[in-house]
């Protein structure tokens, strides 16, 4: 197992602290590797040291990470902003990972949490009720699916 593999497996395991200092040698060891750099970051967070952890996503999301990566980097990244209370940094990265990555429907999720911090609630409101009536499996749910979406962009409206 290399030693990347085995920081993975004590962060798993829950020996984050561990793993934190295994992937701070290996920073400077391997310093242009984007993985190790988003997997630092990612410690940082389990760690709660989310203040932290945001250089390290930057750093690896500069580095160019590959698709399964940038995608985790982006959503961690964006998440770690918002618990930071960071709101228009973590909108910025939001909206630029669902125009990569459209089809990524945790995205919207996130997404819809910044708003609401930012206190755009219909607009929140609005992309969590699309997202839970296209993705509920539960019956109930689907037989009000097109209610839902149709309500989706009118809560605020009121019919006479």
């Amino acid at each position: 197992m290399n030693p990347l593999e085995a920081a993975i497996q004590l962060r798993e395991s829950g020996e984050s602290e561990e793993a934190r200092t295994l992937l701070l040698e290996l920073i400077d060891l391997q310093p242009s590797n984007p993985s190790v750099w988003y997997q630092c970051a990612w410690t940082h967070d389990v760690l709660g040291l989310e203040r932290e952890a945001v250089p390290y996503y930057k750093k690896s999301l500069e580095l160019g990470l590959k698709e399964k990566e940038k995608k985790g980097a982006l959503l961690g990244l964006g998440s770690t902003y918002r618990t930071l209370g960071m709101y228009d940094e973590a909108k910025s990265i939001f909206e630029e990972a669902i125009r990569e990555f459209p089809d990524c429907r945790e995205y919207q999720i996130f997404y819809a949490m910044v708003l609401y911090n930012q206190k755009a609630f219909s607009d929140a409101m609005s992309i969590l009720l699309k997202q839970l009536a296209e993705t509920s499996k539960d019956e109930g749910i689907q037989s009000y699916r097109k209610a839902l979406v149709f309500y989706s962009d009118q809560l605020d409206r009121v019919w006479d």
